[in-house]
């Protein structure tokens, strides 16, 4: 299946016309957070496939656009604490980020700790019924100490790295950490899940079971 990964910034390209010339492939899309709902309908419906996606910390509750106000993504599915089977896939999503002001998609370590633990009945029954528990997992913050910086609004989230120790995805796609160097890290190997920093975009092929 091709999945294209988008996060945190407006892409022209993505933003245009010309995006089903450019990726006439897609079978899927997540969104990691941080990208207004009209470009996440805009690529849903020029691609014509399924998208999920997960808010990130500089989510609005409320978008006011000329079409009206807008509380999600028309056409989109928000994964935040949900798990999905999709054409052979386990999916599931955590929204925002580490709580540094009063915004609403924040989270302390421990309310992170409440979301990762919301999603394990739901992966539970994704063992028994398909055999595993979870294919990709889509999040906005990253891993504590993958991909993260020092900075409170941009440590990663404790309870996602024993997520996948224990439950062991193929896939772990992010946002939130800005890639301004091409010698930047953005994918590392955690026990087995391919951890995946997916500022901008990520276009690859992932077999579904």
């Amino acid at each position: 299946m091709q999945i294209l990964v988008v996060s945190d910034v407006v892409l022209e390209f993505l933003y245009n016309p010309l995006i089903r010339e450019r990726f006439p492939g897609v079978d899927l899309v997540l969104g990691c957070g941080d990208l207004p709902y009209y470009y996440l309908e805009y690529i849903l419906t020029a691609l014509d496939v399924p998208l999920f996606y997960v808010r990130g910390n500089h989510a609005n509750i409320v978008e006011y656009s000329a079409a009206g106000e807008k509380t999600h993504p028309y056409g989109a599915v928000d994964l935040h604490r949900q798990s999905v089977y999709h054409e052979g896939l386990l999916i599931a999503g955590i929204e925002g980020s580490l709580r540094y002001n009063q915004g609403p998609f924040q989270y302390s370590q421990g309310e992170m700790w409440g979301n990762v633990l919301g999603l394990v009945p739901q992966l539970m029954f994704n063992r028994l019924r398909y055999g595993r528990f979870l294919d990709i997992l889509i999040t906005h913050a990253s891993p504590w100490g993958i991909h993260d910086q020092p900075d409170r609004p941009h440590q990663g989230i404790k309870a996602f790295n024993w997520l996948l120790e224990t439950f062991k995805p193929r896939f772990h796609f992010h946002g939130h950490i800005h890639v301004y160097q091409s010698y930047a890290k953005t994918e590392t190997l955690f026990v087995q899940t391919r951890v995946v920093n997916a500022y901008g975009y990520r276009e690859l092929e992932i077999n579904s079971k």
